[in-house]
């Protein structure tokens, strides 16, 4: 009996997914369990397990092309490795020879059965599909969406909804306000919209020596966030240095000791992290978020680690850090970072943060200013670490200097919060004896 390979649930407003590759071939043995195709989203990339054993006798969709939750990628037949065929070719009809064997009549018959019970599913899914949007449409918005519209007046069919079978979420609320959504329903049908300027054509010459590749999910959506965040958020960054010697004296006297009682290095992403959180105690309008007319003030601190990967950037939360040990910190980050550029994040490592960190200075950034990661309030920046002569003690000496830089939605974060903040991050770091001492 045949098994159908379909597209897994993909988490909280996951809709649709990019067939990144396919690891098997039409023909192909396959185990339980076993990796059989990748997908990205909009959040991460993952990975399909053989929901059965026996032969891939079907690729329904190819590379590159994109499906939605539930949709049917393919089928398991029973029986060891069979020729293989070129993918999304339908399986073999049976053999109208008079010659053919019994045996493969037989076979090709069953093969040919569980074709049509497949092309149904095929065209039902493809079906719900269509209709997919009808459905969306009668799903009630989330209550702060609601909210939203009531406030702004707009009729909740104006707005596009992103959410789960196409719930209107709070972010495509502001994005329809932003956009200038009409405050009234429209009876008539919309226009559609204008199309994007058309790119100049290229040279001659240089025509040949480009190269167009689509850009992923995960790219488009950092494309889209990053921009809604600069769109929606009233940013600002403030600056600050820091003196890194009293860190990196403690790290090179204990790094020995910490890795062999830890299993863990000791690096300095773990002293920033609870740094942050400290501060973030002090300061808790960096730690909130804007919620139509409401601010909600989140008493726990789950922490984005922004890290670069392959395929663009993404950001995993460690959660409860604020009440995780510097080793604890290191260790989460550790797992986090290693399953990014494996590709291995789950859905749940992304989701929930309420503050993040950036270190561009691991890639030589000197300074810049990083842009919010919504709906959030505050982003970190770290930087590269650069000995220069500055004055203590009415002394010109040589330290380790490291600029940080805190954006900030001013329309939450009050320019004396966003400065205080920073400066308790930087009391900590120039005196971490105050991180072990929760001071």
């Amino acid at each position: 009996m045949a098994s159908e390979i379909r597209v897994p649930t993909l988490g909280e407003s996951v809709t649709e997914a990019t067939i990144g590759k396919w690891f098997k071939k039409v023909g192909d043995a396959i185990a339980v369990d076993e990796p059989l195709l990748e997908l990205e989203t909009d959040k991460v990339t993952v990975e399909v397990p053989a929901p059965a054993a026996g032969t891939l006798s079907e690729i329904a969709v190819k590379e590159g092309e994109t499906v939605g939750v539930g949709a049917l990628l393919g089928s398991i037949g029973d029986g060891a490795a069979a020729p293989a065929k070129a993918e999304g070719a339908k399986p073999a009809e049976a053999p109208k020879s008079a010659e053919a064997k019994p045996e493969a009549v037989a076979q090709a018959a069953g093969a040919s059965g569980a074709s049509t019970t497949k092309d149904a599913a095929a065209k039902t899914a493809d079906t719900a599909g269509d209709a997919g949007p009808v459905t969306e449409r009668k799903m009630p918005p989330a209550p702060s969406a609601a909210k939203l519209l009531a406030e702004a007046n707009i009729a909740v069919d104006q707005v596009q909804g992103s959410g789960k079978r196409g719930q209107v979420l709070k972010g495509d609320v502001l994005e329809a306000i932003a956009r200038g959504a009409p405050s009234q329903p429209v009876e008539t049908p919309k226009a559609p919209p204008a199309p994007a300027a058309a790119r100049a054509p290229s040279p001659a010459e240089d025509e040949t020596r480009e190269e167009r590749v689509r850009m992923t999910k995960l790219r488009q959506t950092i494309a889209r966030r990053l921009k809604e965040a600069q769109t929606s958020a009233a940013m600002l960054t403030t600056f600050n240095e820091v003196d890194m010697k009293a860190v990196m004296d403690l790290r090179a006297k204990y790094k020995d000791v910490f890795e062999k009682k830890h299993g863990v290095k000791l690096g300095f992403m773990g002293f920033f992290t609870k740094a942050v959180t400290h501060a973030l105690k002090e300061i808790p309008a960096v730690n909130a978020e804007i919620d139509g007319t409401d601010i909600i003030y989140k008493n726990f601190a789950h922490i984005g680690v922004a890290v670069g990967t392959e395929k663009g950037l993404v950001v995993p939360v460690v959660r409860n850090a604020d009440a995780m040990s510097i080793a604890e910190i290191e260790k989460e980050i550790g797992r986090l970072g290693l399953a990014a550029r494996d590709g291995k994040l789950s859905v749940a490592d992304m989701q929930g943060g309420t503050f993040t960190i950036s270190n561009g200075g691991v890639y030589g950034s000197l300074m810049s200013t990083p842009i919010l990661n919504a709906p959030q309030s505050g982003i970190l920046g770290m930087h590269k670490i650069q000995e220069r002569p500055v004055v203590v003690g009415g002394q010109i000496v040589i330290r380790p200097m490291m600029y940080l830089a805190l954006s900030y939605d001013h329309r939450i974060v009050d320019g004396k919060e966003a400065v205080t903040f920073l400066v308790r991050v930087k009391e900590s770091l120039e005196d971490p004896e105050r991180l072990v001492l929760d001071l």
